[in-house]
């Protein structure tokens, strides 16, 4: 075996053996476990609907139901005002809401990595330009902003995951530029600067691979802020027409007047569904935060 394999092989035993130590501090956390069991068994049947329910559950010429049933065995959750079984449509919802929260807290955690790292790597007047930009976004209301950008662009699911993940990265942002400056003050990142590493090396094998858990926790927990507010926008009629979301649903329910006409199993269902996902979600950052960084004192048990 060359030295080079034997420093792979070293390395995947490294990872192996921190994914083993994260899984058990992480199972200590019985709210954690309740989370992420939550999330398995949603995201199963979010993937496994189109075997469930069929695509044709969208369909408003072919609802199999009358308009407004009350539940029954036919319908456990009832009819929407077109006759369609909301079971089936609380189920395809969870694809587009669950995919809507993932990709743009996934952007959002991008975008403020990226921008948090540079800051604090570069510092100077970039980082004080930087900071002032994001100090900006922080005052400014996000959802009002990710109202603006949903408002002017075409209505449709990326429109929504921009307007969401370009709205709300600067709180990740001040955090990994923290923990970025933290890092670099640490004797080691001299050395690597002495023997000759580039800004592109130091920022990508030394600052990256230690802000990580940092961003792990902060994506976990921003995917049940996305989740809201991607159901916010679907509310306000600013999601996409063409697909079935939870927000979407709510939004049919105001327009059929459920609120005034007391037909409570059209509004709960998917309130109830974004409320479980979000607290879900809340639950797991909640658990990974404390596994990743003790010092915080956070408890999730």
């Amino acid at each position: 075996m060359t030295d080079a394999q034997t420093a792979s092989s070293l390395a995947w035993a490294r990872r192996r053996h921190s994914v083993a130590r994260f899984w058990g501090s992480y199972r200590t956390h019985r709210a954690g476990l309740f989370g992420l069991g939550a999330l398995a068994v949603i995201a199963l049947v979010a993937l496994a609907a189109p075997l469930l329910v069929g695509s044709d559950v969208q369909s408003v010429t072919s609802a199999p139901g009358s308009a407004l049933e009350s539940p029954s065995g036919e319908f456990p959750l009832g009819t929407d005002q077109f006759g369609r079984s909301l079971l089936g449509l609380l189920i395809w919802g969870a694809r587009i809401s669950l995919t809507v929260g993932l990709m743009a807290a996934a952007l959002s955690v991008a975008i403020g990595t990226l921008v948090g790292i540079l800051a604090g790597h570069f510092g100077g007047w970039f980082s004080t330009v930087t900071m002032r930009i994001t100090d900006w976004f922080l005052v400014m209301p996000a959802l009002v902003l990710a109202i603006v950008l949903a408002t002017v662009m075409s209505r449709s699911v990326w429109t929504v995951i921009l307007a969401i993940g370009v709205t709300s990265w600067p709180t990740t942002a001040r955090l990994v530029r923290a923990q970025t400056l933290a890092v670099e003050s640490r004797p080691y990142i001299e050395r690597a600067t002495a023997l000759g590493g580039g800004h592109g090396h130091i920022m990508s094998r030394h600052v990256l691979p230690n802000v990580m858990p940092l961003v792990l926790a902060q994506t976990t927990l921003g995917i049940s802020n996305a989740i809201l507010t991607e159901a916010t926008l679907a509310f306000l009629g600013l999601g996409d027409p063409d697909v079935v979301s939870w927000g979407g649903m709510l939004q049919d329910a105001r327009e059929a007047g459920a609120v005034s006409s007391g037909h409570w199993w059209y509004l709960a269902p998917p309130g109830i569904a974004i409320a479980l996902v979000a607290l879900a979600f809340t639950l797991c950052g909640r658990a990974v935060e404390s596994v990743l960084n003790p010092k915080l004192g956070v408890s999730a048990r």
